[in-house]
């Protein structure tokens, strides 16, 4: 199985479109203005030199590299970049390909010489796209996953059970797909900290800290075991979320309230046109000056908006009374379909 990875997808799209600005630091995010409350979507690799990551607030950004050039983030162009690559990829002969996002995708086919395979993908995506990308060999879809990161930019890399200790044994869980800061340092404080001593963990070692889904499933990510079949299954949305942030602090409860009511109204637009009942919410705060917590609650199975906005309320009485917010985001949750991929990520033995 491969894993397809198109390289700075986001700012390679712009480039594009702008080819004067091939070699040049470009960062995307927001209206693309450094001066309103905005992140950072991507960086091409030459803002990455400085420092500039996904995530980042734009102002620090801009001050990181103040020569760059700042793009506001245009989704219609992405999505359609987006669709011509994994048509490309669908068009490969005994290709089953399983999207994961806009600029990625497992590719399973059936050969004695993937190498081989991963340069006709990737010559298929240039010709078609003019983009570049990175694939990543493995047999399973962790090991095709965390390959990928070895073959950037622009190459290949196989990773299977012969060497993956040898490649990754030494390194921090951190660098594992599906383990971030939280649960490294989790990890660390149960005296695990590099791939290694994860992957010698028994299973049942784990269940005391983690619960026993994702005790077991860590145990499982430190060896890079895992699901060894590309699913070509639709994927289906598990909720719908949206988020605002502020260019001036919401203080006022009246303010933060009707924030809120304004985020559910946009949200179930998205969840009507489902028609699937929604069964959990969840509510993300954004404290001034970049301090970000969520609230979440189960509800019963409905379709009425007025429950959803009820438990909505409900999850703002959580809120720190009187500190500043920045960024307010909402997420309802609904009911999966019989037919849909089961679990929440491709990791996890059978999604």
């Amino acid at each position: 199985m491969l894993h397809v990875d198109l390289d700075q997808f986001i700012a390679a799209v712009e480039v594009l479109r702008r080819p004067e600005l091939a070699g040049k630091p470009v960062i995307v995010g927001g209206r693309g203005d450094p001066t309103e409350r905005a992140v950072v979507s991507t960086a091409s690799y030459e803002a990455r030199a400085f420092g500039v990551g996904s995530g980042m607030p734009l102002r620090i950004a801009a001050r990181k590299v103040p020569h760059a050039v700042i793009l506001p983030v245009d989704h219609e162009a992405y999505l359609a970049a987006s669709e011509r690559v994994m048509a490309a990829l669908r068009a490969q002969p005994g290709a089953t390909v399983q999207v994961l996002g806009w600029d990625e995708a497992f590719v399973g086919v059936v050969t004695g010489d993937p190498e081989t395979c991963a340069r006709r993908l990737q010559k298929a995506v240039l010709e078609a796209t003019r983009l570049h990308c990175s694939v990543g060999i493995g047999d399973t879809l962790v090991r095709a996953k965390v390959a990928t990161g070895f073959a950037k930019p622009a190459g290949v890399f196989r990773l299977t059970a012969d060497d993956w200790l040898k490649v990754m044994g030494a390194r921090p869980t951190i660098d594992l797909w599906g383990v971030g800061p939280k649960i490294s340092r989790r990890l660390a404080a149960s005296g695990i900290s590099t791939v290694a001593e994860l992957a010698a963990c028994h299973p049942e070692d784990l269940v005391q800290e983690f619960g026993p889904k994702m005790g077991p499933w860590y145990a499982q990510l430190g060896r890079g075991d895992g699901e060894r079949t590309v699913d070509d299954t639709p994927w289906v949305a598990r909720g719908h979320s949206r988020e605002t942030t502020y260019q001036q602090d919401l203080t006022a409860p009246s303010q933060v309230e009707d924030a809120v009511r304004e985020l559910v109204a946009r949200v179930l637009e998205d969840v009507v046109a489902e028609d699937r009942p929604v069964i959990g919410l969840t509510l993300k705060v954004r404290y001034a000056p970049f301090f970000t917590k969520t609230y979440a609650r189960r509800i019963s199975e409905t379709f009425d908006r007025e429950a959803v906005l009820a438990g909505a309320l409900a999850l703002l009485g959580k809120v720190e009374p009187g500190r500043p917010i920045r960024l307010l985001g909402f997420r309802a949750e609904m009911v999966m379909p019989e037919e849909a991929r089961k679990g929440h990520t491709p990791t996890r033995s059978g999604w």
